[in-house]
């Protein structure tokens, strides 16, 4: 219980920014361990999962309009993804203990002091999941973001949070003997898409560069296309429906190849500018936007255990040299996942 926090150490390292830019802004130095809240849990970290808005906010969220870029109080730790030991627990906690191997995505979308690329994190308990035991801390750490978003998309939402780029609320679809196209197929959110919609019963067509063509096979895809050397809206027709996880302004070009009814589901929807198109081909586009659950993340973990879901990891490097690991995320073409490791 609380009371185990004095026999710690009061100071831990991480990676800080003081200012945004490219990898060269992050710090690995000393910072204050994070107290523990009413409802939270504290972590000692093992492995830290990167995604998307680590690197979108240590650049200070350019992509974004300006009314739309998060306040941010310097100094600012990234990411959310973590898998480690819970080291503290707060009083009115009586879901987990000191001791418990657990996986979380740590409070996304907010900006708040306690993030994942630290030795330590306070969690809301409501946010942590127990650990797969089928998996390792690095397999874990790559999970939590890209499993929820394709969860959210795929299977069930479960959160009501509204994407304000739309008026309805998304709604995933029946995949049972659907054909389903995965763009962006190689990437963390792309094959973890392939496997649930193989999961469910989909005929899945895979996008990707063809270093991926290997893998996304053995992972379940029926179909593949390497985008290098074909534009894939050019050949197909009559899909019921494509999660492009590449998303954009580019994301219309795949209006075409879906049949009346099908849905386009674009996990970066900003720029889509095909909504009259859409409405005359009698085709939707929705989107929404991951967020954090423990109860998901619990529901995932026979999936995880028993093999059904496969994280795939790209890359490892130890916290130290998180600078090291953007500069990876900057060469592109990543295969899964890229996680950092903590001592």
């Amino acid at each position: 219980m609380e009371q185990f926090e004095n026999k710690i150490v009061r100071s831990m390292k991480a990676v800080r920014q003081y200012e945004f830019g490219g990898p060269e802004v992050l710090r690995y130095e000393d910072a204050p361990i994070p107290e523990i809240n009413p409802g939270e849990i504290r972590v000692r970290v093992n492995a830290i999962g990167m995604n998307p808005p680590d690197w979108y906010l240590r650049d200070g969220y350019k992509m974004l309009p300006p009314e739309w870029q998060p306040e941010v109080s310097f100094p600012v730790i990234l990411g959310t993804d973590i898998s480690g030991v819970v080291e503290a627990v707060a009083d009115d906690v009586t879901e987990f203990s000191i001791g418990d191997e657990v996986y979380s995505m740590v409070r996304f979308p907010s900006y708040g002091p306690s993030r994942a690329y630290a030795e330590y994190v306070t969690v809301p308990a409501s946010e942590v999941a127990l650990k797969p035991a089928g998996i390792d801390h690095i397999q874990a750490a790559a999970a939590p973001m890209s499993l929820l978003t394709a969860w959210q998309y795929l299977i069930e939402v479960g959160h009501n949070v509204q994407n304000p780029l739309q008026p309805n609320k998304h709604q995933p679809i029946e995949l049972n003997n659907k054909t389903v196209v995965v763009n962006g197929a190689g990437g963390g959110v792309g094959h973890l898409a392939v496997q649930l919609a193989k999961w469910k019963g989909a005929h899945v067509i895979a996008i990707a560069s063809g270093k991926h063509k290997d893998l996304l096979k053995d992972l379940g895809a029926d179909e593949f296309i390497d985008y290098t050397k074909t534009n894939a809206e050019d050949i197909l027709r009559d899909i019921d429906l494509v999660i492009d996880t590449v998303g954009g302004p580019s994301t219309g070009r795949f209006l075409k190849t879906l049949k009346p009814g099908g849905a386009l589901f674009p996990v970066f929807p900003l720029g889509f500018s095909g909504a009259e198109e859409a409405e005359k081909l009698g085709v939707s586009v929705s989107a929404t936007q991951v967020r954090s659950s423990g109860q998901q993340l619990a529901e995932l973990t026979t999936l995880l255990n028993d093999g059904t879901i496969r994280i795939v990891i790209d890359s490892t490097f130890p916290l130290s040299d998180a600078r090291k690991a953007h500069e990876r995320v900057n060469l592109g073409n990543i295969q899964g996942k890229i996680v950092l490791t903590v001592e």
